[in-house]
């Protein structure tokens, strides 16, 4: 069940301090983005894929799961870095949730999407080929779903395993979408967007000397 449904039936137990925490993380992972002597450029490129990003979203809505910022994501972290990564997941989810409605799961879509961000800069070495990178994001699939599932379930219900249970059971075709389409995406387009990514990064990078 999306988290817009479980917001509406059931009240919330403890989502004040986890909205706060979320907040404080990407407030800590904005400062972070701020850092280092190409930052106003990255900010931009950064600004850019979000967008690219959010707008696959959005024009994905209408099959549910399935959307291009895992893979959008993924590629930031692996060619950019760990820091573009997380900014460019978190952002695409603060943005796309203008056009599909913000909550208070809102942060928690920034704060998991940004990991993946995360994930791609850790294994990018791993994920040089086609398959690899496809198999990275289809975990990276369920692994955002099930960490919106425990928020849901930490958020909102009884914290008893029958209630996760539940969570996980009503949500899991819609986590199976989410996962599948992010192969079929990451197939498609994952290496490519990577090495034009790591393209620009490099003339980023590059610095002129005049003699």
């Amino acid at each position: 069940m999306a988290a817009a449904a479980w917001v509406a039936i059931a009240p919330a137990h403890s989502g004040l301090p986890l909205l706060l925490a979320a907040m404080g993380l990407l407030v800590a992972g904005a400062a972070w983005l701020e850092t280092g002597p190409a930052a106003s450029k990255e900010i931009v490129l950064v600004a850019t894929l979000a967008a690219v990003a959010a707008a696959g979203r959005v024009l994905f809505v209408a099959i549910p799961g399935v959307q291009p910022v895992t893979v959008v994501t993924v590629a930031a972290g692996a060619a950019l870095g760990a820091r573009a990564g997380f900014a460019t997941g978190a952002i695409a989810a603060l943005a796309s949730n203008f056009f599909l409605g913000q909550g208070p799961w809102t942060p928690w879509q920034m704060l998991a999407w940004g990991a993946c961000g995360l994930a791609g800069a850790a294994c990018a070495r791993l994920i040089r080929r086609r398959v690899a990178f496809a198999v990275l994001c289809c975990v990276l699939g369920f692994a955002f779903s099930a960490s919106m599932d425990l928020w849901i379930w930490v958020t909102y219900l009884p914290h008893t395993w029958q209630a996760l249970v539940v969570v996980i059971g009503q949500g899991l075709w819609y986590d199976v979408a989410h996962a599948a389409g992010n192969v079929v995406i990451a197939l498609t387009i994952g290496p490519e967007l990577r090495r034009l990514l790591e393209r620009y990064d490099r003339r980023l990078k590059t610095e002129v000397v005049w003699a």
